[in-house]
């Protein structure tokens, strides 16, 4: 929000300089993220006087002598602005003069004439209209005849003016606006607050056909309306279009700029509506009905819902409530009569219709954070004097004021300076704990006990909540932070710190899987349907039980995730789009399911994702990592091939198994899913993409508790080749566990090839496997390696009807 410094000296006698002030302001919780001198970028440009213009023959410039006081009586400078005459006082930017824009000024020819400066326009000093009159004329800014030679000209065109731009938190509403700022400064300065005047007179007329009906109460607690007849469209005085130039606002009328000066010093956001435009003079505040449409100022139409707040004339929508009035009711030249509306929505409800049409403005970025009814009040009195104080109205006695019975005074409540002490681990004196209460409007009577405070919040202090803790943090940012002495809690102790056991595990985690060559990626806990629309998974399958967000950023982002394999996917995605046609990246992190109840917090399960695109990736590469993560934490995976996961390729893919149970799937992303990505032409095709998802506390749950060292046999382990005849459905995964199953001595099993002819048998297929046999207390005599290959084979035959070739 910008506040500019001479707008606050209005209601403050401030004695300190703006950057003093900036600094005060840092330390009572503002943040100040800029502080903005107009006139930084103007340097040696002065009041100069035109003595002599003659025109340059052959030319349209002038060659003029002018008199800048200090600087020269007789300097010559050539200028070819029409308005250029003898006489006139105009701004002079002289040589090494710099001007907005980062222009430098130098001394040289122009048209073989010396010039030794530049007459300025008001444009070229960055002045508008509503900044300084005569600043968008066509030629040199003329100045008043009363301007002094020399003057600087930042002072004399209102340059010479600082503007704080502050950074308002959301639970400080009652400072989005100039009297809620200086209320602090006078606070933090101990001054008297000024405030800006609010008296008015009315007439006796009331128009009688006029009424204000609220519907909605729960979304707008509090409706005023006053009618005002007789309007003089014109235009603002200088000092209002100046004050509201300084805050980014053009001038556009009397009445009009009333309603955004309102906004700016109040806080309150005001709308009037044009009478002569509604069809009835009956004012509904209700919720729109579904598919109801409304046409605002800046021309857009909007299909609105149940739950935007609109006003209706009794006929028809004329304004989207706190966000902005229908261009049908707008205030024109020919508006004689008009309603002003000061309301307090509820905060929420404003936000949402903000968001959910795209319709941001200045009026729902102050209901977003909130408006008190007390801003409400003072806004509508306010407004109704700058009417009188302008002479551009008649205040009627048509006034309204529709509330849902909201209490007209602060919060009370009872709170304890040793309490308030003890929360900030100091000792505030009694004293100071009173007067920095009572600066901030704080009504405070302190009890016989010298302890306890009967406390009443002032009423546009909607944050402050019922105890000491708010207290306590008003009374330090005023007192100052750098009181507090850092000490420890009662119960604290002191420890080694380090990671706790589950941090170490996901630390060895993430340290194996880098290296296998994955990157951490790091993405948003959440997306959209759309993105498992994209997975191709079912509108019945469990992952589409997900946790909904009300109030979504964007429409990307509805969703809490229920898996990993979208994000990675999406990161996959955008790499290729920009050209890193390779990678291997990983996340562990929470996915998340809705809880049992609606009153408990969502479900969050960690999961560890893997992918690999490129063109060197494949099944097994994948398979590999995921192997080396099952060591390190003495765990041995079983596959099976993959069941209901559509995303995954059906003949590329495998669900992970830890004796019978499924902790996770890996394999070759869908070829149906690839074809969908939004990928490059190039890539589209041949794009090879992995993806894998593991359960990660099923995985610890079968990891060994602890690892014992085993030390290597000190004896060659003996390799033997077999070639097998299998049915073509029969598993490769299924082949090795009977293996094992039938052998403790087996050590590593390797598939080395697979073949298929005519030779083989139709719906047969060869494999040959290299065995690894691991000798523990001594050698291993071939007839103990005959013993054990006639076993396998044995049970392979038995069990899975698999044959030597």
């Amino acid at each position: 929000m910008k506040v500019p410094f001479s707008w606050l000296k209005q209601y403050v006698d401030i004695d300190v300089t703006p950057e003093i002030l900036q600094e005060k302001l840092f330390s009572c919780g503002f943040e100040v993220e800029e502080l903005i001198y107009l006139g930084a970028e103007i340097s040696k440009v002065v009041v100069g006087v035109v003595t002599e213009a003659v025109p340059q023959e052959g030319t349209h410039l002038h060659i003029c002598k002018v008199d800048c006081g200090p600087y020269g009586h007789d300097i010559q400078i050539s200028t070819g602005a029409p308005n250029v005459y003898v006489g006139m006082h105009t701004p002079a930017a002289l040589d090494g003069a710099t001007l907005p824009g980062g222009v430098t000024i130098k001394a040289k020819p122009l048209r073989g004439v010396e010039s030794n400066g530049m007459l300025c326009s008001g444009e070229e000093l960055g002045l508008n209209e509503d900044l300084y009159p005569g600043a968008e004329v066509y030629g040199l800014l003329d100045l008043p005849k009363d301007t002094v030679p020399g003057d600087d000209i930042r002072k004399v065109v209102g340059l010479d003016e600082y503007i704080f731009d502050i950074s308002i938190t959301a639970n400080r509403s009652d400072c989005q606006s100039i009297l809620g700022i200086a209320r602090e400064v006078a606070a933090v300065l101990g001054k008297p607050l000024k405030m800006p005047a609010t008296d008015y007179t009315t007439t006796d007329y009331k128009d009688p056909r006029l009424s204000i009906t609220v519907e909605a109460p729960d979304i707008c607690p509090r409706y005023m309306g006053h009618y005002v007849r007789n309007i003089t469209w014109g235009q603002s005085p200088r000092w209002m279009r100046r004050q509201l130039a300084l805050c980014g606002l053009r001038s556009i009328s009397n009445v009009v700029d009333i309603t955004n000066y309102v906004m700016l010093e109040i806080g309150q956001p005001m709308h009037a509506f044009d009478m002569n435009t509604l069809e009835s003079c009956q004012i509904i505040v209700r919720r729109a009905a579904e598919g109801e449409t409304i046409t605002t100022l800046d021309g857009k139409e909007f299909a609105l819902t149940n739950q935007n707040l609109v006003i209706c004339d009794g006929h028809k929508p004329v304004a989207l409530a706190g966000v902005m009035g229908g261009l049908n009711s707008e205030i024109t030249e020919n508006t004689t009569q008009l309603l002003f509306e000061s309301a307090k929505f509820a905060r929420d409800n404003i936000r949402k219709t903000a968001r959910g049409l795209g319709q941001n403005t200045d009026a729902s970025a102050h209901y977003e954070k909130g408006v008190s009814e007390y801003t409400t009040e003072l806004g509508m009195a306010r407004a109704l004097h700058l009417i009188q104080e302008l002479n551009c109205g008649e205040v009627t006695a048509s006034a309204f004021d529709v509330s849902a019975g909201a209490s007209r005074e602060g919060k009370r409540f009872s709170a304890r300076i040793s309490r308030i002490n003890a929360i900030l681990g100091i000792e505030v004196p009694t004293e100071v704990v009173l007067d920095i209460l009572k600066r901030l409007d704080f009504q405070v009577e302190l009890q016989d006990d010298h302890d306890t405070m009967q406390v009443v919040a002032p009423r546009w202090r909607e944050d402050i909540e019922v105890g000491e803790p708010d207290l306590a943090e008003e009374v330090i940012r005023e007192y100052g932070y750098e009181h507090i002495k850092p000490t420890f809690l009662k119960n604290a102790t002191v420890t080694n710190g380090g990671l706790n056991p589950d941090q170490q595990r996901q630390a060895r985690a993430k340290n194996t899987v880098c290296a296998q060559g994955f990157y951490e990626a790091i993405t948003l806990a959440f997306y959209a349907d759309a993105d498992l629309d994209a997975l191709h998974i079912a509108a019945d399958a469990p992952e589409r039980n997900v946790v909904r967000i009300l109030n979504p950023l964007t429409s990307n982002l509805t969703i809490m995730r229920p898996l990993l394999a979208p994000s990675l996917l999406n990161v996959v995605v955008e790499n290729l789009k920009k050209g890193n046609t390779a990678g291997r990246l990983f996340e562990l992190a929470n996915v998340y399911a809705p809880a049992e109840s609606i009153n408990q917090l969502p479900n969050e399960t960690l999961h560890l994702g893997l992918a690999a695109f490129g063109e060197k990736e494949d099944f097994f590469a994948l398979k590999g990592a995921i192997e080396a993560l099952g060591a390190a934490f003495g765990v041995t995976f079983d596959y099976r091939r993959a069941q209901n996961t559509p995303w995954l390729h059906p003949g590329i893919s495998a669900d992970i198994l830890c004796g019978e149970e499924k902790i996770g799937v890996f394999g070759k992303l869908a070829n149906d899913v690839t074809a969908e990505l939004k990928l490059p032409k190039d890539s589209r095709d041949n794009q090879k993409i992995f993806l894998a998802e593991i359960d990660w506390p099923a995985l610890m749950a079968h990891r060994r508790q602890a690892l014992r060292y085993a030390p290597i046999s000190e004896f060659a382990s003996v390799a033997r080749d077999l070639a097998l005849v299998a049915d073509e459905e029969t598993a490769c995964g299924d082949i090795i566990a009977e293996m094992h199953r039938a052998c403790p001595s087996l050590g590593d099993v390797e598939l080395f090839d697979i073949y298929r002819s005519e030779s083989v048998g139709a719906g047969k297929k060869s494999m040959a496997f290299t065995l690894h046999f691991v000798p523990a207390g001594k050698a291993l005599a071939p007839e103990e390696i005959d013993r054990f290959v006639k076993k396998i084979l044995g049970n392979l035959k038995y069990r899975l009807n698999v044959e030597i070739r």
